[in-house]
């Protein structure tokens, strides 16, 4: 049976030339970056040009990237580190509702400390808006964190408009981005966006495992949240991962080289999905932004249906997907996202996501939309849920 593999937000393939790059990092140029003889000197010089590569991707200088193990790692950084640096300005974060785990439980960890948290709302297509947060400032507010773009329901969000309101109505305020689910599939430019700090992750650009880096503005001071050493500028303590550095660093490369040919492909898909799905199944609804969403992402709600036995039944016809977020998908509550929304529990739990990676092909999309209507007609008949709307309907 050929495997049609549309969970990317989850994981992604390395890039062949990736992991060519990789390589004699783990073998040949094995020195430590911090050692002074020429073995560490030739891998730190390695060091520095990933740090360059990932730099370019974002529109950032060398100097202002860190390292680090994954997304959720340098969402924790920015969070705690700036919060806690910034403490004597304020100790009030302003967040978004349908934020990361990663970012929701760092601030649920500073309020343990003292710090008190906004969470603003978001409206049906899951799209934070700029007024209301600055409406949440108040005199002590500190930082706000706001996604650029949504892994669960693909939406991107007005962050420079954001910034810009925010930063009108307090030029002290530092801004956050989770950018893991944007860096490599839409143009990125943290300038432009006027963000102080950003995060990325190198599985969601065809990198390792592993790998990730926190941007953060030149000037603006960041706590530290692992004691040790000297390493990426005494930000970061730890011996370097290499290969994983090396790694990131090839794939940003790459991801600036194809974006704009990428964009084009995988939009053509996404809405060939999009539209296709929409009309060959009734009770569908698509969450998220129709246009203002990520290149290779589809998501929907489909109504009497739960969103496990699809993934189920659409694993046994070859096809990998996922219900909510790749974090939450073993938990058996509705997705926080969903629910931001204003979806019920009984449709966020019919929540399906389908993101492509770059070698999807039309006949992928066509043989999805093929095979998935008999199987939400089939579960459906299964429905005590929809046995009640046919019932009610009929009345």
């Amino acid at each position: 049976m050929k495997r049609i593999y549309l969970d990317r937000i989850a994981a992604s393939p390395v890039h062949p030339d990736v992991l060519s790059a990789m390589l004699p990092y783990f073998r040949e140029r094995f020195g430590n970056a911090q050692s002074l003889h020429s073995d560490g000197q030739t891998v730190q010089e390695a060091v520095a040009e990933a740090r360059e590569q990932t730099a370019r991707l974002i529109g950032a200088g060398p100097e202002e990237i860190t390292f680090v193990s994954c997304g959720s790692e340098a969402n924790n950084l920015a969070l705690k580190g700036l919060a806690l640096a910034a403490r004597p300005k304020g100790g009030h974060i302003v967040l978004s509702a349908i934020e990361h785990n990663s970012v929701l439980n760092a601030a649920k960890s500073l309020e343990k400390r003292g710090f008190a948290t906004t969470i603003v709302p978001v409206d049906g297509e899951a799209r934070v808006d700029p007024g209301a947060v600055a409406a949440a400032l108040r005199s002590d507010t500190a930082l706000v964190s706001i996604q650029l773009a949504n892994s669960e329901v693909g939406t991107i969000q007005p962050l420079a408009e954001i910034a810009r309101q925010v930063k009108a109505k307090a030029p002290g305020v530092l801004i956050h981005t989770d950018a893991v689910a944007a860096a490599g599939s839409i143009p990125i430019d943290v300038r432009a966006l006027g963000v102080d700090a950003l995060s990325l992750a190198g599985d969601q650009l065809s990198g390792p495992k592993g790998s990730g880096a926190l941007y953060v503005r030149k000037g603006v001071k960041v706590l530290p949240q692992i004691d040790g050493g000297i390493q990426e500028g005494a930000r970061r303590s730890g011996t370097e991962n290499v290969p994983a550095i090396i790694g990131l660093g090839r794939a940003a490369e790459i991801a600036i080289a194809t974006l704009d040919e990428r964009r084009r492909y995988l939009t053509a898909l996404r809405d060939r999905l999009i539209e296709g799905l929409t009309a060959r199944i009734p009770h569908v609804l698509l969450t998220g932004a129709r246009t203002e969403r990520l290149p290779h992402h589809a998501s929907f709600a489909v109504r009497f249906v739960e969103g496990e036995a699809m993934l189920l039944s659409l694993d046994m016809k070859g096809i990998a997907a996922s219900s909510g977020s790749a974090c939450t998908s073993k938990s058996l509550k509705a997705s926080h996202v969903q629910l931001a929304m204003g979806l019920d529990h009984a449709a966020a739990n019919g929540s399906i996501v389908f993101s492509l990676l770059e070698d999807a092909s039309a006949a992928d999309i066509d043989f999805l939309l093929d095979v998935f209507p008999p199987i939400v007609d089939r579960l459906r008949k299964m429905s005590p849920l929809y046995t009640e709307f046919l019932k009610e309907t009929a009345r």
